[in-house]
This record gives structure tokens, sequence and C-alpha cells, in this order.
């Protein structure tokens, strides 16, 4: 057949694999008119007709309404001025998908309450100013009134979460829990009480610098130990204690031995707090950054070091 040829509505249903009925339909609301009629009054339509139904029905795939198809295919409208409209809005019904996918998915794995599963609903909806309001408020709560914002800078960036445009599903559902964490009052106190100890540490720094973090310079200490399987215990493990007290001493005071003890103990199970290492890792999972390694086995070799030898 050639491009004179008109096609009956069964030949053209054939061609394009929409059904005579649906091309009825779209005939009948001026979205695809047939060419001509049959002596018998049958709609007859030409090769156009073919290109315009995959057309329309492309269109009608990606979701867009036929008011909008018609007035595409008699280009009153751009396709790409439409198409980009609808991707757009695409994107935003997908965002909402992929946090309410989040949402549903924590409440499952969780068991959360009814209250819990609306307070990650409420999470889940906020939008780029309310979670600016949050992570603000949350940074605030650890560090306002610490010394100059310069001196924790990199401390804030590290402990920012931010959420690129279009997310992946796992850094959603770290959104979601790292914004529930972000508002437990506990959490935020143990964070500040460990920002005090830091700002008390950087104050003692020296003209080449401020001092070490204490967890970085217990984890220095400790980890050589734990992998030469050196017992918390044990006599060779009293060199390793005497050392992070020795620091620990520095920076706050020289209380009798009794006194320094109890106060490294509470320091140490602060900083071993699980909320801390979870945190890290949904910073990381947010921001697409590399897995933080835990220090989780060597504060609890720490931990029971000093517990055993506090006095009886």
């Amino acid at each position: 057949m050639d491009g004179d040829t008109l096609y009956p509505i069964g030949e053209l249903a054939r061609r394009t694999g929409l059904t005579v009925k649906t091309i009825r339909f779209y005939s009948d609301r001026g979205i695809v008119t047939p060419t001509d009629r049959s002596p018998a009054g049958y709609r007859r339509y030409d090769v156009d007709a073919v290109a315009r139904l995959d057309l329309v029905r492309t269109l009608r795939d990606l979701g867009l309404d036929l008011p909008t198809i018609r007035r595409v295919v008699e280009r009153e409208l751009s396709l790409t001025e439409v198409t980009a409209a609808h991707a757009e809005a695409l994107a935003v019904r997908i965002g909402i998908l992929r946090l309410r996918h989040a949402v549903l998915t924590t409440v499952a794995e969780r068991r959360l309450t009814p209250e819990e599963t609306e307070l990650m609903q409420q999470l889940a909806r906020l939008s780029e100013d309310g979670r600016r309001r949050l992570i603000g408020d949350f940074l605030d709560a650890v560090f306002d009134g610490l010394g100059a914002d310069s001196a924790f800078a990199g401390v804030k960036r590290s402990m920012t979460p931010e959420l690129p445009d279009d997310p992946e599903a796992e850094q959603t559902r770290a959104w979601v829990e790292w914004a529930e964490l972000a508002l437990d009052p506990d959490f935020r106190a143990g964070l500040r009480r460990m920002a005090e100890d830091l700002a008390a540490e950087r104050a003692q720094g020296d003209t080449t610098g401020p001092r070490r973090d204490f967890a970085a310079t217990v984890r220095d200490l400790v980890a050589p130990a734990l992998a030469a399987g050196v017992e918390p215990a044990s006599h060779r493990a009293d060199p390793i204690v005497a050392a992070f007290a020795a620091h620990y001493a520095h920076v706050h005071g020289r209380p009798d031995d009794a006194e320094l003890r109890r106060r490294l103990l509470l320091r140490l199970e602060s900083v071993n707090d699980p909320r801390r290492d979870r945190h890290l890792r949904l910073l990381a999972v947010i921001n697409s950054w590399p897995a933080p390694e835990s220090l989780a086995p060597v504060l609890d070799w720490s931990l029971e070091a000093v517990r055993v030898r506090m006095p009886r």
C-alpha cells in the first residue's frame, strides 16, 4: 500500500495495535480524524493517522491527559515543552513515592507504633527548607556557644546530611532515620557533652595546632593491642590504659586516680553510644561517603580495661 491508500478502521487497528473501540474514541474526540468515509459511511484513515496514533499511544503511556495530547498532535503545544513539564512532574511524584516507600520500609523493619509512624511520615514530607531548619536546629543544640563557628566548621560539615535532589531509595530511608535520631533529646545531649569535651581538648592546643581528638587517640592506642590479642584485664594493657588516661587528665585536670577513672569511664561510655555509630553510618549513606570505620570494638575494649581497674 502506498501513501495515498486509505485504511478502514480495522486495518488501522491492526497496524497500530490499538482496538477499534479505542480508535473510535480518539476519533470522536477529534484527536485522530478520519480522512474520508466509504460509500457505506465507514471511516477511512490515511497513513498519517498511523503515525499520529503511535504518538498518541506513547503520550498516553507517559501519562499525559487527552486535552494535552490533542493540543500536541494539532501542534498547538510543543512536544518538547510538554514532555519536559511532564518529566518534571513525574520527578516530583517519584520523589514522593520514594519517601512513602522509605516510611513503609522503616515501619515494617522496626515495628513502629502508630505515633512513631506518624512522626516518620511528617519527617518524610519535610520540604527542603524544613530539612534545613531541622539540621540547623540539631547543629545549634550540639555546638551553640562553644566558641567561634570556624573552630567547629569541619566537624559541623561532617555531621550535616546533604540529601541530593534525586536521592536513591536507600538515601531516602537513611534521611528519615537520621531526622528521627536528630530529634532525640537524649542523643542531642550526649553529642553536646562530647562537643564540650572536644572544645576543652582544643583549648589545650599549642602553637602547632589543637590536640588530637580523644576518641582518635583511644583508637590509635588500642587498635594495635586489639589486633595483637591483648586482653583488657591483662598487665600488657596497663600502659595503654595509662596512656589514654594521661591524655584525658591533661585536658580535664588531675583529680585522684579513682575520680579520674570514674570520669574517664563516663567519657568512654558517651563516645561508645551505639546511636553515634548509627548516626555516622546514616550520614555516609545520605552523602554518598565511604562507610565509616566503627569505633565500637576499641571502645568496648577500653571500657572493659578501665572497669577492671576501678577501685573495688
